[in-house]
């Protein structure tokens, strides 16, 4: 198995996949993770082929856009890995980050257990913050017809993947939900080091929101 061409043609098989995604989890999100993947895994000296076949297929088909099925993700990067020649061990390890990565809500569990998972996983979080993750923000809030911001409507931290997948907050209440929680979430200490910037710029960014919202700027 000549493993960089098995990367060459997945990169292509994602690119054409999500070339009309609108949603921020589009294939340049997929781009910014597998190149934070490679950065990241290097530092951390994990099996490389594995995070970059992870990360190059882990928004493949997000459960987000399929009724909230999670096995849609795993089953379609099993069929292309499959159709590459993969061996079964490392599908296997691919899926199961595929499965267990994405952000659920605040108090639910973690799964992720391999160094590999963790790496894909920081990755992903990474792009959630800072500049991009804000831009990324507004646009699903966007596509979900969520207001910008409603002082009347407070945040929920979220006891299950069920309540957190069934909720309609504003994108601000996403910053408290989801986003500001990332940074201390981070699994590797190449993640934590790189997410403590991002997350100082998104919280300077909400500061400046509310004091534009409220007139005082």
């Amino acid at each position: 198995m000549n493993k960089q061409l098995v990367i060459k043609r997945t990169q292509e098989f994602v690119k054409e996949t999500l070339k009309i995604e609108g949603t921020g989890h589009d294939w340049q999100h997929v781009y910014r993770v597998w190149k934070a993947t490679i950065h990241i895994g290097k530092e951390e000296k994990a099996d490389m082929f594995i995070v970059e076949l992870a990360a190059l297929l882990h928004d493949i088909a997000d459960w987000k856009f399929h009724s909230g099925d999670q096995s849609v993700g795993p089953k379609k990067a099993r069929e292309w890995l499959e159709s590459q020649g993969v061996d079964e061990q490392i599908i296997f390890q691919v899926c199961e980050i595929i499965a267990n990565m994405s952000f659920k809500g605040a108090k639910v569990e973690n799964k992720i257990k391999t160094l590999e998972g963790k790496i894909v996983q920081d990755a992903d979080r990474l792009d959630a913050i800072g500049a991009i993750g804000i831009g990324r923000a507004f646009a699903y809030g966007g596509h979900k017809n969520r207001a910008l911001h409603d002082p009347g409507v407070k945040p929920e931290i979220h006891q299950t993947a069920e309540h957190y997948h069934n909720s309609n907050g504003t994108t601000i209440n996403h910053f408290y939900e989801k986003l500001f929680l990332l940074k201390d979430l981070m699994n590797t200490k190449t993640g934590k080091n790189m997410a403590e910037h991002r997350h100082k710029f998104t919280e300077e960014f909400l500061k400046e929101f509310l004091d534009e919202w409220d007139g005082k700027k």
